[in-house]
């Protein structure tokens, strides 16, 4: 994403009825207040539709759209809320709008069925995108050369970011802030809007079979000592012995309530402590790796070259050099491309704790 002096413009694409009503909202959330403070550049939020005006979203509120598709021509993101009827295709003059802002380097992000907006537009082809799980097969079945994901709440292929169904709007969102502006101020936005601060793209959409509410307690109390206590060795026995249950049940029940197992939960809150560490202290990579529970900065940088495409050295030059300068940092990391399936496992899941989306 480009820096400069000017405010980024953020704009909303709307179409009368079809616009989701959440997406707008969270949209708005993130965007649309002035939230200096927390670290993030100053942005000019609008709305566009193809004939500006009074547009309604998919429960019939009527909101204003004061700007047309030109202003996409000038737009750094681009974002498009659930698609509510999508059997209604996207005008010409929307598609060509969307290619032209791909085509200069626009961040565009989907939510929930806007994916197959993008997709109709021919701007995904070949990727491995999301969409609410329910509607995945039809994504598939509509455009076969995609790799339709129904299993995790949002997808970054770098210029284009697909997200899941509902509250995945919000991770997807809180994920592209993390990416451009980092840990400290998605971390501080989170908070804002009462929401967990990190899920990864990478959780399950949604749970088979939670558990009882006491059982959550406690598991969630296993869950806040361990945060606690990153710089131990923690194994699943300990922990398991911590919610008194036998290390198979407590994985059967971990990977069921939160979508994702025991290991991978740890590894993302490591390094999600690595990153704030790295962006707001001069502590050494080494003592970074020992105070999260990698053990070596050899670990450490192993896993954020892995998980995060840069080493933690190259991460902290970054953010400190953007935080220094007012500026949006350089994108991070990309996702591999995929052939067009409808993905059936969860081997890419990867940390975090899980809620419906």
């Amino acid at each position: 994403m480009a820096a400069s002096n000017r405010p980024l413009v953020v704009s909303v694409v709307c179409a009368d009825g079809l616009i989701g009503s959440f997406g707008l909202g969270v949209c708005h959330e993130v965007f649309g207040y002035d939230r200096r403070h927390m670290g993030l550049p100053r942005f000019d939020f609008g709305l566009v539709a193809e004939v500006p005006g009074v547009v309604r979203t998919d429960t019939g509120l009527g909101i204003v759209a004061d700007h047309g598709f030109d202003r996409l021509e000038r737009s750094d993101i681009v974002l498009i809320t659930a698609w509510e009827v999508f059997d209604v295709l996207p005008s010409d003059a929307l598609l060509t709008a969307l290619r032209r802002a791909h085509a200069r380097g626009a961040t565009i992000v989907s939510h929930c069925t806007g994916v197959f907006v993008l997709a109709t537009a021919g701007l995904l082809d070949g990727q491995r995108v999301t969409t609410h799980w329910k509607w995945a097969g039809e994504l598939a079945a509509r455009f076969p050369e995609l790799d339709v994901d129904p299993a995790v709440l949002y997808v970054d292929n770098g210029s284009i970011i697909t997200g899941a169904g509902t509250a995945a709007g919000v991770d997807t969102l809180l994920h592209l802030v993390r990416r451009e502006w980092g840990a400290a101020a998605a971390n501080q936005l989170a908070r804002e809007m009462v929401v967990p601060p990190h899920r990864d793209g990478g959780q399950a959409q949604f749970i088979d079979a939670p558990v009882p509410a006491c059982q959550d307690d406690l598991l969630g109390a296993v869950l806040d000592w361990a945060t606690a206590h990153l710089a131990e060795d923690i194994s699943v026995e300990l922990l398991a012995r911590r919610a008194l249950m036998s290390p198979r049940s407590f994985a059967r029940r971990f990977k069921a309530t939160t979508g994702t197992t025991p290991h991978s939960w740890l590894l993302g809150q490591r390094l999600a402590a690595a990153e704030e560490l790295l962006e707001n202290s001069d502590a050494p990579v080494e003592e970074i790796a020992r105070l999260v529970g990698f053990g070596t900065a050899a670990g450490l940088r192993e896993q954020f070259a892995r998980r995060r495409g840069v080493s933690p050295r190259a991460y902290r030059q970054t953010f400190r050099a953007a935080s220094a300068a007012g500026t949006a940092p350089v994108q991070l990391d990309k996702h591999r491309l995929g052939a067009g399936r409808v993905r059936r496992d969860e081997t890419r899941v990867e940390a975090g704790l899980g809620q419906p989306a």
